[in-house]
């Protein structure tokens, strides 16, 4: 488990990689975005893009899927706001996607000293190295209930 007093400022972390395929992308979209170029591969390839992609709230779900299941396990006490966000490639159904944060700012609370802010600028890449997505993302995290509480912050 991650709290505040182990993410500094430069901490670097793969939070897990994705493989987009076809069906999911579908049936994905069928439920959540139904525009034709996520669902019909025939529409799709008439579409700017060519072929059939992955919706932008299907990107933001693997994040939310990948960071959860991280090896880290940040204490997050809850998601603040996302910022940023860039949506620079289209995620294709043959996507290997790969996730990617790194913690840009950390401030602990001056009013409650169990908790504190941190922002981390993540990205989504192919195994390629295109970048599919980037966002910074703002979350609440818990402090160190163990750590020494007359030490400075």
């Amino acid at each position: 488990m991650l709290f505040l007093d182990q993410i500094p400022v430069g901490y670097t972390s793969t939070i897990g990689t994705w493989q987009l395929s076809e069906d999911e992308i579908i049936s994905f979209a069928r439920v959540w975005d139904p525009q034709p170029f996520h669902i019909d591969k025939s529409a799709a390839e008439d579409s700017v893009f060519g072929e059939l992609v992955a919706s932008s709230l299907h990107i933001f779900a693997i994040c939310t899927r990948l960071f959860f299941d991280h090896r880290d396990d940040i204490q997050i006490l809850a998601m603040l706001g996302k910022d940023n966000i860039r949506l620079h490639q289209p995620a294709r159904a043959t996507d290997l996607l790969i996730y990617t944060t790194e913690c840009i700012s950390n401030t602990p609370s001056s009013s409650r000293n169990d908790r504190g802010v941190i922002v981390l600028s993540d990205c989504v890449a192919r195994d390629s190295g295109e970048i599919v997505m980037t966002q910074e993302v703002t979350l609440m995290v818990a402090r160190d209930p163990y750590r020494d509480p007359y030490n400075a912050d």
